[in-house]
């Protein structure tokens, strides 16, 4: 009789798993973001927050070093978008620690239990504020971008990034919008 139990249970184990989509995600230091993507925002890197940008014609400092022969930069335009990159990623660091200990607040909120309807929307209201001003740090580095390049470099940089016949706007009245990246 216990073969035919064995038979049964390892038989409805996948559907055990269909129904289980977070399971081994109970250890992760924080909730909402695997290992992957705390790395990523703990180096101040972009973590897709600037596609907005990025895919609407509006390069970003990182990618615009990463194709710097190709872009043929001058060395007045690597200084400035050196400078920019340097920038963005110490702010980018420091807001995407703020949004980390958000969300580890938020996970430590729950775990002890010590959570109400009026501590959840506060601890929301941190976390969405500091991704907020992450997503704000990068997509403004885009903004201060552009704007050292020609429209020619532009239209390389989106034909090196795999843009072609998507929206690549002639952004070359565009002079930035103040930001502090």
């Amino acid at each position: 009789m216990r073969f035919p139990l064995i038979v049964a249970l390892c038989a409805a184990s996948p559907l055990f798993a269909e129904n289980a989509p977070y399971a081994g995600q109970q250890s992760r230091a924080i909730s909402s973001f695997s290992e992957a993507d705390i790395a990523s925002i703990e180096a101040g890197e972009g973590w897709g927050l600037a596609l907005p940008a990025e895919l609407n014609g509006w390069p970003g400092p990182a990618h615009v070093l990463e194709l710097a022969s190709a872009l043929e930069l001058d060395p007045t335009q690597t200084e400035r978008v050196e400078a920019l990159f340097a920038a963005m990623k110490t702010d980018a660091q420091a807001a995407g620690a703020r949004l980390l200990d958000a969300e580890r607040a938020l996970d430590a909120a729950f775990k002890s239990g010590e959570i109400d309807a009026a501590r959840l929307k506060t601890l929301l209201e941190e976390a969405a504020a500091a991704r907020g001003v992450l997503r704000e740090v990068h997509l403004s580095a885009h903004l201060e971008t552009t704007p050292l390049l020609t429209p020619h470099q532009r239209m390389i940089y989106a034909r090196m990034r795999g843009y072609e016949g998507g929206a690549q706007a002639d952004h070359s009245g565009h002079t930035g919008h103040g930001g502090s990246h």
